[in-house]
C-alpha cells in the first residue's frame, strides 16, 4: 500500500542576464527558443514529446527519458502573463508515470541596467515519499544557467 503524504517546499532564484527583457521573455514564450535550454542535457536525455500553447489557459508539456531509461514528463498550465514581465504557472511532474510533483511557479522579468533580472519563485508539493532534497530548486537553477548560454551564443537574435 501507497503512504500517502505531502512535503512542501518553496524557493526563490535570481539571475541577471546581459540581454534586453524582450529577449529573455522570447526565450520563454516561443518554442523553439525555449526548446534551446528547457530540457536535459542532450548527452543525457531524450526528448520524446514537447508542445506549447503559450497563453493564459494554454498548456506546455515536455516528456524526455534520461539515459538511465527514467522517463520524466512536465505538463503545465498558464494562469497569468503580462508580456516582458510575469509568468504565472502551475505544473505537474510524473516519472515513469507516477505523479511525483505538482507547483506553482510564478517568473518575474525586470529591467537592470542593459539587462535584465529574472526571479523565479517556486513552492512545490511533493507527494506520497517523493523526497525531493533540493533536487527541483538546483534543477531549475541549472535550467536558468542554461537559459544565459543560450542568451549569449544568440546575441544577435
Amino acid at each position: 500500500m501507497t503512504e500517502r503524504k505531502v512535503t512542501h517546499s518553496t524557493f526563490v532564484i535570481e539571475r541577471v542576464y546581459e540581454a534586453p527583457p524582450a529577449r529573455v521573455w522570447q526565450a520563454w514564450s516561443e518554442d523553439e527558443a525555449k526548446q534551446k535550454w528547457f530540457g536535459g542535457d542532450a548527452e543525457a536525455w531524450t526528448s520524446l514529446e514537447r508542445a506549447m500553447d503559450f497563453r493564459v489557459g494554454g498548456r506546455e508539456k515536455a516528456v524526455g527519458r534520461w539515459k538511465s531509461g527514467t522517463v520524466s514528463a512536465f505538463d503545465a498550465l498558464y494562469w497569468d502573463i503580462i508580456p516582458e514581465e510575469r509568468i504565472v504557472y502551475t505544473y505537474e511532474m510524473h516519472i515513469d508515470g507516477a505523479k511525483i510533483s505538482v507547483s506553482l511557479a510564478t517568473v518575474e522579468l525586470r529591467p537592470e541596467g542593459d539587462g535584465t533580472r529574472l526571479k523565479v519563485t517556486e513552492s512545490g508539493a511533493f507527494l506520497d515519499g517523493y523526497d525531493d532534497a533540493g533536487s527541483r530548486e538546483h534543477g531549475t537553477g541549472w535550467l536558468l544557467d542554461k537559459l544565459g548560454e543560450t542568451l549569449k551564443e544568440n546575441v544577435d537574435a
